[in-house]
């Protein structure tokens, strides 16, 4: 068996403190994986509770766990499920290795701060998903995995009604019928999970190669008559649509939508505001009971007009959930992947047993976008 390196960086993580997380960036099967890498790990007493993931587990697996002044004063490099708060890192030692979501694509002002605390900041938002090389670090790809899951499951709590057909001494209960708009990753996913529950569903997207994804899960391929050719954007992103194929899409979606039971939205454009994809029209048009999960809700809006986080009722009877935090809520598995994602992001920058970045790399030069000069001692 091959010996474990002598540890030279240091990977902390603190509690997550917004009010829906209860992930946590680092779990103790990868603390293990880290220390084979020379990575040592430190933690937060508690931060691993709320996925279900205690100290004990952590020390058994190598980690120490600390107070968070500690943490902050020792490690080399913190891993984050959001980022830090403009107080944590104002805390924080100049020359801290800062790994998560940072918001890159819409916060100029918060990645210019951390630039000037000379902190080094990686931003899993601009992860160039094409790589083969970035594929076990693409932190979008495993949570919206577990997001689409859950918005399945949670559009089939909401429904006042079964989702498969039920045959009873009463009569025979039409299955629903689920419309999921935006065939990535989260929406595969609740195609997948609504057809094993029963529903009969019908899927969406402007990628050219969805219909054969989407018809790949026996799904139907929703047809709108129209041609949004070229539909996939840069990174296996979906693009954000020009005005006039929002409003035709809009008209068209709006339309066919009146005719499902559930419409689940999973249309995310990381770090940008989301497209509409249903809008007030199309919500109203829909039959009292409908529900509707917006998995892109947010602060900067929704793939659904008028959706908010949290849970509404329009005057029509229509439930809206706005649902951007669902991966939290499977979070002991929703955490391990994370944390791989993390952790394999963290090792790829340990070279020589240190922190370092290559702006030749593409990989590199993708990810870092504070303290580019900056090379750690």
């Amino acid at each position: 068996m091959a010996a474990i390196p002598e540890a030279t960086v240091t990977f902390g993580v603190l509690n997550e403190t917004s009010e829906y997380e209860s992930r946590v960036a680092l779990t103790p099967d990868i603390v293990t994986r880290l220390r084979k890498a020379g990575v040592s790990c430190l933690i937060e007493y508690g931060a691993g509770l709320p996925s279900h993931y205690v100290d004990d587990d952590y020390i058994k697996a190598g980690a120490q766990v600390l107070a968070a002044d500690e943490i902050i004063a020792q490690a080399d490099v913190m891993g984050f499920v959001d980022r830090p708060s403009n107080e944590l890192v104002s805390r924080m030692r100049q020359g801290t290795w800062i790994v998560g979501m940072l918001g890159s694509f819409n916060d100029d002002s918060y990645i210019a701060q951390l630039a000037q605390a000379r902190m080094v900041g990686i931003a899993i938002e601009r992860l160039p998903r094409q790589l083969s090389s970035a594929q076990s670090m693409d932190e979008m790809t495993s949570q919206n995995s577990v997001m689409g899951y859950k918005a399945a499951l949670v559009a089939a709590n909401a429904y006042g009604s079964f989702f498969p057909m039920m045959t009873t001494a009463a009569g025979t209960v039409r299955p629903a019928k689920v419309l999921i708009l935006g065939a990535g990753i989260a929406g595969l996913q609740a195609i997948g999970t609504a057809k094993r529950l029963g529903a009969v569903v019908t899927a969406y997207d402007v990628r050219p190669a969805s219909k054969d994804e989407v018809e790949s899960l026996g799904a139907k391929f929703l047809d709108l008559g129209l041609d949004f050719s070229k539909g996939q954007g840069e990174g296996g992103y979906a693009r954000q649509l020009t005005a006039e194929e929002q409003a035709a899409q809009q008209a068209a979606v709006d339309k066919k939508a009146a005719d499902f039971d559930v419409v689940i939205t999973t249309a995310k454009v990381p770090g940008r505001k989301p497209p509409c994809l249903l809008t007030a029209a199309g919500v109203s048009g829909m039959h009292r009971g409908a529900v509707i999960v917006d998995c892109a809700a947010s602060d900067l809006g929704g793939n659904v007009e008028g959706s908010v986080v949290g849970t509404t009722q329009t005057e029509g009877g229509v439930t809206l959930i706005g649902a951007p935090y669902l991966a939290s809520e499977v979070a002991n598995t929703a955490s391990n992947l994370l944390a791989r994602n993390v952790a394999d992001i963290v090792s790829h920058f340990v070279r020589d047993g240190k922190l370092s970045m290559d702006l030749d790399d593409e990989l590199d030069n993708a990810l870092v976008v504070a303290g580019r000069t900056e090379r750690s001692e």
